[in-house]
């Protein structure tokens, strides 16, 4: 079986062909942060205008490429057309929604409406087809930072999720703040490098109740307070984007990237207690940071555990892991209604 699968839930516009579970015909993505750089972070307005220029194109690229890979596929040859139902921004959900329903109707061939996080649970299974479950799979960026119990495929508990930020969210702000550009995570990366990680220390969040869950918003007001305190302003010449930024900036942003980092496997690891678990599997935008492959790779090594990550292309947002976790549910007949609505604040809900 063949399947088509779009993603829109935010600032890019994706399609992907997918066979027989793993094999990755083709996969377009368009970006639009060219679009919401001026802004320092997505317009929800703007990013649904985009979606509708663009998905037209992105679908008949994704056909095109498919061809050009030796694998030419028609419009004829889908089995179902998948597109992303939530979460995400609502009108940028409801144009790839609006356009899979339509392309499924047309066809006469079943449609499915995707959780977005799923896709990023499923994206691991796109190049790690055998990684072993159960697995504790931590979904980690700009929008989400969640941590799920993996028993089976399409069999979830929740066992964490982010209170206020998410950790893409927070290398974005810091990263706006110093006047170091958008998008937060690559750039905070690659100057992080170049600083001290123990230069400032950040306290790891503590909650009443002992939850497992995610927190990164004391830990941006620290960071900007130090800013402050040590005028790292953006009115600091040095801060301008342009060139290398002085070292206390360095020292501040490899100690904010080890501070995130650090609460992300100590959350992890914590779940650990009492669970049976085989692997460690990290998806999501803020995966392919190089820091938190590395230090994740080592950590769970102490504990007999594989690590697994998307491939780097499949961490972003992207249809290829849409269809992933449409797969199955067609392969077994199944087929969502034509009515079935988008939902900004869908959650990831087991099936059995």
């Amino acid at each position: 079986m063949i399947i088509l699968a779009i993603e829109s839930s935010c600032d890019e516009t994706a399609a992907a062909l997918l066979k027989d579970r793993n094999q990755i015909l083709s996969s377009v993505v368009a970006s639009q942060i060219p679009v919401h750089v001026p802004y320092g972070g997505v317009v929800p307005e703007l990013a649904s205008r985009e979606h509708v220029d663009n998905i037209g194109y992105v679908v008949a690229q994704c056909f095109s490429q498919a061809e050009q890979n030796g694998s030419p596929v028609g419009w004829g040859d889908l089995g179902a057309i998948a597109a992303t139902r939530g979460p995400g921004l609502i009108g940028a959900l409801m144009v790839g929604l609006v356009y899979a329903k339509s392309a499924a109707f047309a066809l006469r061939i079943p449609f499915l409406g995707v959780n977005h996080l799923e896709g990023h649970i499923a994206s691991i299974f796109l190049e790690h087809p055998a990684a072993e479950l159960p697995a504790l799979s931590l979904v980690v960026s700009g929008g989400h930072t969640s941590l799920y119990y993996l028993v089976k495929w399409h069999s979830y508990e929740q066992l964490a999720r982010t209170r206020d930020d998410a950790a893409g969210e927070a290398f974005d702000k810091l990263a706006k703040y110093l006047g170091l550009g958008y998008p937060g995570g690559p750039i905070v990366e690659r100057l992080a490098a170049g600083g001290n990680a123990k230069a400032v220390r950040f306290p790891l969040p503590r909650f009443t109740d002992r939850s497992l869950d995610f927190s990164f918003s004391g830990i941006k007001t620290s960071a900007i307070r130090y800013a402050e305190t040590n005028r790292l302003t953006p009115q600091n010449p040095g801060n301008s984007g342009q060139g290398t930024p002085p070292q206390p900036v360095l020292d501040l942003l490899a100690s904010y990237q080890a501070s995130i980092v650090d609460q992300l496997l100590i959350r992890t690891e914590s779940a650990l207690q009492g669970r049976e678990v085989k692997s460690i599997h990290i998806s999501g935008g803020v995966s392919c940071n190089g820091e938190l492959r590395r230090r994740a790779s080592e950590y769970f090594a102490r504990f007999g555990l594989p690590v697994y990550f998307p491939h780097p292309a499949l961490t972003t947002d992207n249809a290829a892991m849409i269809a992933a976790a449409a797969y199955i549910r067609a392969e077994a007949g199944e087929a969502d209604p034509w009515d079935l609505p988008a939902d900004p604040n869908l959650a990831v809900t087991s099936r059995g």
